[in-house]
Parts: C-alpha cells; sequence; structure tokens
C-alpha cells in the first residue's frame, strides 16, 4: 500500500490537548441541580468527539434554552474514550458525545454510562441506538463509495464492499484506515460476516488501496485523479458540494445498498457519564440534541448527518435515510479494540 500524508500527518494530538470552550469559559464549575420549575441548572463539561462546528451548535442553542454553561473539551473518538476510562469516576465530564459508536461502545463497557433518561431514549428509533440504551444515537452517517465519474462507468461498480478485494481492483481504491470513520465500517464489517470473511478483507485492502489522511483527503485523490475511488463517508461529499464543489467535481456518491456491510450506518453516539456532577443537565442536553430543536440543527445546518430522532426529516439533499437498506448492526456491538489488532496485523495501522 502507498502511503500519502498531508502536512499535518505527523501531528500526534494529545488527549488532553485539543480544548474547545464552547459557551462559557474553561472556569464553569459542574455543580448544579433542577430548579423548582424542572429547568435544569448549573453547568456541565462534555468531552466531544464530534464535529467542534456541530456541538458548538447544540450548546449555543441549549444554553440558550435553559440558561446552562457548557465547556467543551475537544478531541477525537480513540482519544476522549480512553481519556474517560483512564480518569473513571474521577472524570469531570458529564457527557460524551461522537462521531462512531465503538468509543461509545468502549466506554459502555468499562462501565462508565449512567443509564438515559427514557424520554430520551423514546426520542430515537431502535435501529440508531444501541440495545443496552446506555446512550444513544444523536446523529447517523452512512458509508458511500465516492468514485470518478470519468473512469468507473455505473455498470463497472463493485455490487458489494467486500469486491474491493478482490485483484481486478488493484490499485483503484483509497481509504483513511487510521481515521475512526473507517474503523467504524471494519467494526461492521466484523459484526455482520465474521472475524475469518474481516481477515480476508482486510488482507485485500492492504494489496489493493492506497492511505490516505483523512476522507476529505481521500475524496480529494479520486477528485485529482490519483485514484478511481475511495471508500469514505457520505456527508464528505456533500459538505464540498455545498461549497465550491471545488474538492468533488469529478466525484460521483455510490451507494451499495442491499444490506451489504458497505452499505454500513454510523451513529454518532451520547451519553451521561456515571461520575457527573451535574446529572440533570447532562440528561437535559442529551435530551435536547435528540429532541426536535437539536435534530433541526442537523437538518438546516452545514453538517450534512442524518438526523435520527424526534421524527425530524434530514437534510434533503441527502438520499432518505429509508433508502439507504442499511444492514442491521447494534451499535453497542462494535468492537474497535479487536479491529485495531486486525487492522495492525494487516499492516494497515
Amino acid at each position: 500500500m502507498k502511503i500519502r500524508t498531508n502536512a499535518l500527518a505527523g501531528i500526534a494530538l494529545a488527549a488532553t490537548a485539543a480544548l474547545g470552550l464552547a459557551a462559557c469559559g474553561s472556569g464553569a464549575s459542574t455543580s448544579g441541580s433542577t430548579a423548582a420549575d424542572g429547568k435544569p441548572s448549573g453547568a456541565i463539561t462534555v468531552y466531544n468527539a464530534q464535529h467542534d462546528t456541530l456541538t458548538k451548535e447544540w450548546v449555543d442553542a441549549f444554553t440558550a434554552e435553559t440558561g446552562v454553561k457548557v465547556t467543551v473539551r475537544q478531541g477525537s473518538d480513540t482519544e476522549m474514550s480512553n481519556q474517560i476510562i483512564q480518569e473513571g469516576a474521577a472524570s469531570p465530564a458529564d457527557v460524551f458525545l461522537t462521531e462512531n459508536s465503538p468509543a461509545m461502545a468502549q466506554v459502555e463497557n468499562a462501565g462508565l454510562f449512567a443509564d438515559v433518561d427514557k424520554a430520551t431514549v423514546d426520542q430515537v428509533p431502535a435501529d440508531f441506538r444501541p440495545s443496552t440504551n446506555k446512550w444513544t444515537g444523536i446523529a447517523a452517517r452512512s458509508t458511500v463509495l465516492v468514485y470518478d465519474k470519468n473512469k468507473i462507468s455505473a455498470d463497472k461498480l463493485p455490487k458489494s464492499m467486500l469486491d474491493l478485494a478482490k485483484p481486478e481492483w488493484k490499485g483503484k481504491w483509497a481509504a483513511s484506515p487510521s481515521g475512526a470513520d473507517f474503523q467504524a465500517i471494519v467494526s461492521a464489517l466484523l459484526e455482520l460476516k465474521g472475524e475469518a470473511a474481516t481477515k480476508d478483507w482486510l488482507k485485500g485492502m492492504k494489496d489493493n488501496s492506497t492511505a490516505y489522511k483523512g476522507n476529505s483527503a481521500a475524496m480529494k485523490a479520486v477528485n485529482a485523479g490519483e485514484v478511481d475511488a475511495a471508500l469514505i463517508y457520505h456527508y464528505y461529499y456533500y459538505g464540498d458540494q455545498a461549497k465550491t464543489g471545488e474538492n468533488s467535481k469529478n466525484v460521483t456518491p455510490y451507494y451499495f445498498k442491499n444490506q451489504d456491510p458497505g452499505a454500513f450506518v454510523s451513529v454518532s453516539g451520547g451519553g451521561v457519564l456515571k461520575s457527573s456532577k451535574n446529572a440533570a443537565a447532562a440528561q437535559a442536553f442529551l435530551k435536547f440534541i435528540t429532541g426536535k430543536k437539536g435534530q433541526e440543527v442537523l437538518q438546516k445546518g452545514t453538517s450534512f448527518e442524518y438526523a435520527i430522532g424526534s421524527s425530524v426529516p434530514s437534510n434533503d439533499k441527502l438520499v432518505p435515510l429509508t433508502d439507504l437498506q442499511a444492514p442491521k448492526v447494534d451499535p453497542a456491538k462494535l468492537n474497535s479494540a479487536k479491529v485495531t489488532e486486525m487492522m495492525t496485523q494487516a499492516g494497515l495501522l
């Protein structure tokens, strides 16, 4: 596999380094309670592995409605989950938000989540939350193969994501194997097809694909003619199209559908920590972002992630969730540790 990186590829993000502040300063206390009128009060700290711009929209709207001050600490899925586990009961986090499910399952398996309030659970369909209800889905993103429409005709596209491991796809596709997004896709493959099939597919990926640092870089490579296709999440394409389209003008998204592993829909998660010093406000925040106003941020904003809660429709530019024909995967069963081990053994990490 050829490795191509951008100028930032060598920068390692420390788990405690990226600190984003939203709505208030870093000195906010997490003490608080529910007021006599039933509204939350005080302040909370959110460990955020979702996109910072999306979470800021949620935080600003929540604070405007409730007065609860929110401090946001920003990092990647794995950084934040590992930090929470290391901190344990002493963690200052009240809420954990992620882009993908495996980091949520990691924290859940460590026994660090409180139960999600039933009113919040009821706002999210069962397909978009774990069977355990120890956390909940807050948004979703679909796996998609973006391809160079000048190089590949529609009749030559792979019928399944598994076909990308076949010899005819050698040197023709790209991905970002080091990212949590791609590892979530592999986690779903492991859950759906088992260890032997996943091991074989990763071997084929090692032989056939080119690695880039980040989904955006992989899509840009397709657009520039460096590779024919890339396996990424859908919103990178739609986000670029909504701007200048300069990194996607030669790119077309292809949806595998048919319950294929390549049709996997990854659930972004949110959970309340058992150690929260302001559980009432933390639960209220989770209820808010899965509620109508929170999901309308997804519908009307620029993240182009799918709305999944409170019957709010997604952005009308997206292929409807019901048309994706995604396979059923329990987010609680996605195994990031096993996937990291298998990808390392395959020489992809």
